[in-house]
């Protein structure tokens, strides 16, 4: 039990880190991690309280950069579509979800790379991202990749980027903890778990904002675009 948890924590803090620089990825590379070690009913809830920690610190280190009024707007779509997705979670048909949400990211970042980029959303769009992050985040643990492409075209990059949709998906996994209670998926060993790998997330959010001050809005961008394929081949995979 302790190898598992080291090796746990070893994967938290480098995944923490990842999230800190590019503003996702964490959840999305981790949740296999978690699965293989806790299997795949434990490793979801336990993936959204290392998530609370993580998102919350990189909320506190960005929060002078953070736009509120469009995390703010996230937040009307997220809050009850993720606690709809995470009492649907014994039910639902996750390899499919996942298998389109990686074709949905690679043609996001060919778009991208085709110099065909979106218009700037509207901040009331943000409303409609948030709805289906906060359900497909409850379905498959973590879908930070799917708003990363709104808010990069929205204008944020960095802190302000970090820190933004940190403070999004924080009341998204908030949302999450309390449908997976209802659910009854909140047991002695996910607290247990959740708790014990908190002090990994935040040593990785805290190295992972020294790094971000110190690199250009263009490789901010090319880090979070490598994020989106990794992200992609990871859901392709069906892991």
């Amino acid at each position: 039990m302790l190898g598992t948890l080291l090796a746990a924590s070893a994967a938290a803090f480098l995944l923490a880190l990842l999230s800190a620089v590019t503003g996702f990825g964490g959840g999305v590379l981790l949740l296999p991690v978690f699965t293989a070690l806790f299997g795949l009913r434990v490793a979801v809830p336990v993936l959204t309280l290392t998530q609370l920690s993580s998102n919350a610190s990189r909320v506190w280190l960005n929060r002078h950069e953070l736009r509120w009024p469009l995390a703010g707007r996230f937040t009307l779509g997220a809050v009850p579509f993720a606690v709809a997705g995470a009492l649907l979670l014994a039910t639902a048909p996750l390899a499919a979800l996942k298998r389109l949400l990686g074709v949905f990211l690679l043609a996001v970042v060919v778009w991208r790379r085709l110099g065909r980029r979106p218009g700037r959303p509207g901040e009331w769009t943000f409303v409609a991202v948030g709805a289906a992050s906060g359900l497909g985040s409850a379905l498959l643990g973590s879908v930070g990749p799917l708003t990363a492409p709104f808010f990069l075209a929205y204008g944020l990059t960095r802190a302000a980027y970090v820190g933004t949709e940190a403070a999004a998906a924080l009341t998204l996994h908030l949302s999450k903890t309390a449908g997976y209670a209802a659910a009854g998926l909140l047991g002695r060993e996910v607290l247990l778990l959740g708790a014990a790998l908190t002090p990994a997330t935040l040593a990785g959010a805290w190295v992972g904002r020294r790094v971000v001050g110190r690199i250009s809005d263009r490789v901010f961008v090319a880090l979070v675009e490598a994020g989106l394929v990794a992200a992609a081949l990871v859901f392709l995979a069906g892991w």
